[in-house]
């Protein structure tokens, strides 16, 4: 008797410097577990974000140890993939890991910070056209990202929240925003806090936030 083909795993794809990884990265993974029906979502962690500068990036193994440690969910793999299969940029790593699984549907994640810039990445139009995108609710940013290119140009493939379970199912480009409890973690605010103090006028003050 045939068992036949394994079935095919959903993955959703968060990448980012993760510098560092908070709780934002891990609500919006849980919420994508359940609202998307994954098996799995792994945490792209960049040695290097092309958009971002090189100072104030914490060495690559901390970040990585660091947002290892956070994600705390048998579900949540944190993985150098890029580092593994030599790319830098999103379009190239997705082109990449479509070759190495090919049975695997895969779902970009990102939060509506990324949706109001993405027109700034590489090829970005290219990455709607490979893989099915769930844009997540982020403070201060949907209006935003809803009102930026990217959701403009891709208006008319935009997916009813309610068929979002579906989503990794769907051929591209295909995308949904998702209203979900909104985090206000953020990496920039967790490193001004972290950032060395200085005196000054006999007194400690914190450092300017770059």
């Amino acid at each position: 008797m045939s068992l036949g083909a394994p079935p095919r795993r959903r993955v959703g794809l968060l990448g980012g410097s993760f510098n560092p990884a908070h709780a934002g990265h891990r609500h919006i993974s849980l919420e994508a577990l359940k609202r998307l029906d994954l098996d799995e979502v792994w945490w792209l962690v960049a040695p290097q974000n092309p958009l971002k500068p090189a100072r104030g990036m914490a060495p690559f193994k901390t970040r990585l140890d660091a947002a290892a440690k956070l994600a705390d969910d048998r579900r949540i793999r944190v993985l150098d993939l890029e580092g593994q299969l030599g790319t830098h940029y999103t379009v190239d790593t997705l082109a990449a890991l479509q070759r190495r699984f090919p049975r695997t549907r895969f779902v970009w994640l990102m939060g509506a910070d990324n949706l109001a810039q993405i027109r700034h990445w590489r090829r970005w139009t290219e990455i709607f056209n490979r893989v099915p995108i769930a844009v997540f609710a982020r403070p201060t940013y949907c209006f935003t990202g809803l009102a930026e290119l990217a959701a403009k140009r891709y208006a008319h493939q935009r997916a009813a929240p309610e068929a979002a379970r579906r989503l990794a199912e769907l051929a591209p480009p295909v995308w949904a925003f998702l209203p979900i409890r909104l985090d206000t973690s953020s990496a920039t605010d967790i490193r001004s806090h972290r950032a060395p103090r200085r005196k000054g006028k006999g007194r400690r003050t914190a450092a300017k936030r770059r």
